[in-house]
């Protein structure tokens, strides 16, 4: 059993490390100075050699792939000599010294992300830090909303199997499923944000957190996460619907739902311990599929409904073409992919101990 964690950890590994390798290559071999997207276009070339040089646009490729690796590495090494572009700057990082190797200093740290090209050098983890829980709260509720609704919908159409009740639950998930989330959007805040204002009271655009009129601070506003969340759900919502719907027809007609008929239990305690965890491997699946991808997938949503998350400030730094908070954002969305995928395989393995032989 160790054995098969041990490989999905590895798995994880050598993922990330792909994921890195394909982001830095992505982003550095664009065409165009780095420095000159900076500076724009009026800077001196004294000025642009300095910027290239502060930040190794000036070093060969390989080279900038190693310190970019050694700056997210976890466990990294750095120079102690201040000209050297690996020194050791204790205002870069938040690092816990381990030893030193002659004049290089062994330390343990969290991943460094850079500093963003056009925010005065603010770093991208304080960039992240400040989005991420916005995306995470919308993408949170977007998740519940579809497992809750989609779980009980599939249920329910499975009961009413040819029903009207289930061609109409069959014809919802399919429009669900074929509307993009952006074109959604767009609909929804137009019509319950402008069109029915007035009786829904809610913004066509909005985020978590508001300014106080009084100059207070901000507060937080829970209306502006409905609309975006419900788009957002809406898609992943289709999905388990349908997918709950076909998987519990097909328990159901396993031979032990038989016996459980005939020694007279009713479809409620049926379904509730017998079928239910069956049919709940795929689901869980979709789930963890869908719920990363909401991370990358709240971009549209986030930028139409003005919710300042992580999606909206990777739009605003395509339009600025600020490498560092893209390069970082997208790291970040990797990685909390993989994670959820991880995990979601312990628990199907946890659910279907058939997985782990």
């Amino acid at each position: 059993m160790l054995s098969w964690y041990f490989n999905k950890l590895g798995y994880a590994i050598v993922t990330l490390l792909g994921v890195v390798t394909v982001i830095f290559l992505l982003f550095t071999l664009l065409p165009g100075d780095p420095a000159q997207m900076m500076l724009g276009q009026n800077e001196s070339e004294e000025q642009l050699e300095n910027v290239r040089r502060k930040y190794g646009f000036d070093k060969p490729i390989t080279t900038q792939y190693r310190f970019y690796l050694n700056d997210l590495s976890p466990i990294s090494f750095h120079s102690l000599n201040p000209k050297d572009f690996s020194y050791l700057d204790r205002d870069k990082y938040t690092a816990m010294h381990l030893f030193n190797i002659g004049n290089t200093a062994t330390v343990i740290k969290f991943p460094y992300l850079r500093e963003s090209f056009q925010k005065n050098g603010k770093k991208v983890s304080e960039v992240i830090q400040e989005t991420l829980p916005n995306t995470a709260v919308l993408a949170i509720s977007a998740i519940c909303i579809a497992i809750f609704l989609g779980i009980l919908l599939g249920i329910v159409s499975a009961l009413s199997k040819d029903q009207w009740i289930d061609k109409l639950i069959q014809l919802i998930s399919t429009l669900g499923m074929s509307v993009p989330s952006f074109f959604s959007a767009i609909i929804f805040a137009w019509l319950f944000g402008y069109i029915l204002h007035e009786y829904t009271n809610l913004n066509m655009t909005g985020s978590l957190y508001e300014v106080d009129d009084f100059g207070e601070g901000s507060y937080i506003q829970w209306k502006n996460l409905l609309l975006p969340a419900i788009v957002l759900g809406i898609r992943p919502l289709a999905v388990v619907t349908q997918l709950m719907r076909n998987s519990l027809l097909e328990v159901l007609s396993q031979d032990y739902i038989r016996t459980a008929k005939a020694k007279g239990l009713s479809m409620f305690q049926i379904i509730r311990k017998h079928a239910l965890k069956n049919a709940l491997n795929p689901v869980v699946t979709a789930i963890s599929g869908w719920f990363a991808s909401m991370l990358a997938g709240a971009v549209f949503v986030e930028y139409i409904f003005g919710w300042n998350g992580l999606g909206k400030e990777i739009v605003d730094a395509l339009n600025t073409l600020d490498l560092p908070i893209i390069m970082g954002s997208v790291l970040v969305i990797a990685t909390m992919f993989i994670l959820i995928n991880i995990f979601v395989d312990i628990i199907y393995g946890w659910l279907d101990p058939r997985v782990r032989v």
